[in-house]
């Protein structure tokens, strides 16, 4: 393995049913196939699913598969909904509170876990509220950590794509780039999508994954072995 200095980067999506997860899981294979050691975080996650260690969500059990360091499931994900709903409503319906200050909190172990690379995958889309006044988007702002986007290619995906990107620049955060992850195998005019979010990104997309009707990470992965040193 490779012996350097940790950084961590965020996972964001222009919406939920994106793909978060699926990319994030081939970006970890792919820092694995290149020698990193890798840690995967997801602070707040809703829906669960009974295990044989208790309430765990789904996403978050992929994403602890395909890293390489094996972090305990409450330091990968402290905050779990068992409802498939917005954070903050399962907050309120749970009668649970977040706050920033609980995040970081909640979220220290994790971030100095020593892994080359941490990958700290959101909820939802970027803004997604965490309680009345603060956003996902306000703590990892607060933790500066460099974005990637995932953009949904679907119907009304260059909107989404360009609110999203407008909002994520507003917080003064660095930008890494964004992956086009074809979801909707029936999508017209899929390629003049592409290149009309590359004209006002200014940016080609990192990669462009292909619909899989049965999920590959590892060959997804393969699409990101160009960059990956570069993040």
């Amino acid at each position: 393995m490779k012996a350097m200095q940790s950084k961590t980067f965020f996972v964001t999506g222009t919406d939920t049913g994106v793909g978060k997860t699926l990319v994030s899981c081939a970006l970890l294979q792919a820092f694995q196939k290149q020698g990193y050691t890798t840690a995967a975080l997801k602070p707040i996650a809703s829906g669960g699913i009974e295990t044989a260690k208790g309430l765990c969500n789904e996403d978050v059990l992929m994403l602890s598969e395909n890293a390489t360091l094996k972090l305990p499931y409450e330091i990968i994900n402290p905050y779990l909904f068992s409802e498939p709903i917005a954070p903050y409503i399962a907050a309120q319906h749970s009668q649970r509170t977040m706050t920033l200050k609980e995040l970081h909190k909640a979220c220290e172990a994790g971030l100095h876990c020593g892994a080359d690379r941490i990958l700290m995958e959101g909820v939802g889309g970027w803004l997604q509220p965490i309680n009345a006044k603060e956003t996902v988007a306000d703590f990892i702002a607060e933790l500066k950590l460099p974005v990637v986007m995932v953009v949904g290619m679907r119907l009304g995906c260059i909107n989404h794509t360009l609110l999203t990107f407008q909002n994520i620049k507003s917080y003064g955060v660095p930008f890494l780039g964004w992956v086009a992850n074809c979801i909707d195998p029936e999508m017209l005019v899929l390629k003049e999508n592409i290149e009309t979010l590359t004209e006002y990104l200014q940016m080609p997309p990192l990669a462009i994954l292909p619909y899989q009707s049965e999920v590959n990470i590892k060959t997804l992965s393969d699409y990101f072995l160009n960059f990956v040193d570069e993040l």
